[in-house]
């Protein structure tokens, strides 16, 4: 009788918890254009004759016209980061993303403030696909996402420049655009193998001169304030990053918890097993944490989700998918599997905010869907992630050691 009426009041409470949560509508919608064709596709197909324009489709999301989120930046408690960089019309979120980090990361230990180039370490990153492309004799992928642990293994290989020194894009474009590079690239790499043709340094080499066509040179050293530097010493002796001292936190149950694990997704070309896995309520309080104490993240995930409303740039768990109540590793676990939650885009985390309770993160971005408003407001290339969104469709975050270190604390224990 005991354990009925226990399970009679666990019952009650989940079922409060889930009138609780505002019921939301959903509507098909039909996408109109926004920042990327009206301002990015616009500017590349002035240089580049014969791009496609996007075709319109309906789609069904959350409808959350009227309803008041607190999507303003002022409200956030937030860290220090330079303004948002598009990535224009290129698949490099996990790049701009980890560039915006570690800018944040130099800044909060040396004080100085630095643009670093993006384009410095997507071209290495090429390079390494094709060295392991090689390799594996055509059985890794070659494609243009990654993941944010790329960028501290590029600059632990190749150091870094700052943006004046390799922009990385032909002077006649304002936004960059890999299109025809990439498949220029694949059909390259295609062709080795079907050809059979394993030379590394030829391979490389071609490799190198189709990147130097479209992205430039890099350099091999320049000067900065006065004094010459390598990339390598520019890391090192300016910027002061100590690429050991970053780690990437994982949440999901393929893989066992208080272990280091592979994240299994594509992205992760190189099968990196240097992930800390974790259950889901730590890794949740690990990042609530990390925030709070002035660090800020470099998170992953899915944002396809129908409750990521673009106009206000908000993003929750809409109430027709899940009560919020009901989010749990299974949960989480289970849309990973079905692949209803994927691993497409990368952001850097920079604010926290409590409004009634319930958190909500402040999210710094590359892509052009949170830029479809006033190039002059403050929250121009930022979204608003409400906790029960990064709960459910968040699955990896990078962020110093020491924010975490009372998590690292439990793993081989």
């Amino acid at each position: 009788m005991k354990k009925i009426i226990f399970a009679i009041s666990a019952m009650v409470i989940a079922t409060a918890a889930y009138t609780q949560q505002p019921k939301t509508p959903g509507v098909m919608k039909e996408g109109k254009p926004g920042y990327y064709q009206n301002t990015i596709m616009k500017d590349i197909r002035a240089v580049d004759e014969g791009s496609e324009p996007a075709k319109k489709e309906k789609r069904f999301t959350a409808d959350l016209s009227g309803m008041s989120f607190p999507n303003k930046v002022s409200l956030y408690q937030s860290e220090w980061r330079l303004p948002p960089v598009s990535q224009g019309s290129t698949s490099t979120c996990w790049c701009f993303s980890t560039t915006s980090f570690f800018e944040s990361e130099v800044h909060r230990l040396t004080g100085q403030e630095v643009k670093l180039s993006e384009m410095f370490t997507v071209y290495w990153e090429y390079v390494e696909r094709a060295k392991r492309f090689v390799a594996e004799r055509g059985n890794s992928l070659f494609a243009e996402g990654s993941e944010a642990n790329a960028v501290s293994r590029e600059y632990k290989k190749y150091g870094i420049v700052p943006r004046e020194a390799y922009p990385g894009i032909e002077s006649s474009r304002k936004f960059y655009t890999h299109a025809k590079m990439f498949k220029e690239l694949q059909g390259y790499m295609e062709s080795v193998k079907n050809t059979n043709a394993w030379d590394e340094a030829q391979v490389i080499s071609t490799v190198k001169s189709i990147l130097n066509h479209y992205m430039g040179v890099p350099p091999e050293s320049f000067e900065w304030k006065g004094t010459k530097y390598t990339p390598r010493e520019f890391l090192s002796n300016f910027l002061k990053l100590q690429m050991d001292d970053y780690v990437d936190v994982l949440s999901y149950l393929q893989q066992p918890f208080w272990k280091q694990v592979e994240y299994e997704v594509e992205d992760n070309w190189w099968h990196s097993r240097d992930y800390y896995n974790v259950p889901l309520e730590d890794y949740m309080n690990a990042l609530k944490n990390a925030i709070k104490n002035h660090y800020t993240v470099v998170i992953g995930g899915d944002v396809s989700e129908a409750g990521f409303y673009r106009d206000a740039q908000v993003a929750i768990i809409p109430s027709f998918d899940i009560a919020v109540a009901d989010i749990d590793d299974n949960a989480r676990q289970f849309r990973f599997s079905n692949k209803t939650t994927t691993d497409d885009h990368g952001m850097h985390l920079v604010g926290w905010y409590e409004k009634d309770g319930t958190d909500w993160y402040l999210v710094k971005d590359s892509g052009s869907g949170s830029r479809n408003n006033d190039e002059s407001a403050p929250e121009f290339g930022y979204y608003f992630f409400r906790g029960d969104y990064i709960k459910l469709k968040m699955m990896d975050f990078m962020v110093h050691k020491d924010a975490v270190k009372d998590l690292l604390g439990k793993f081989g224990k």
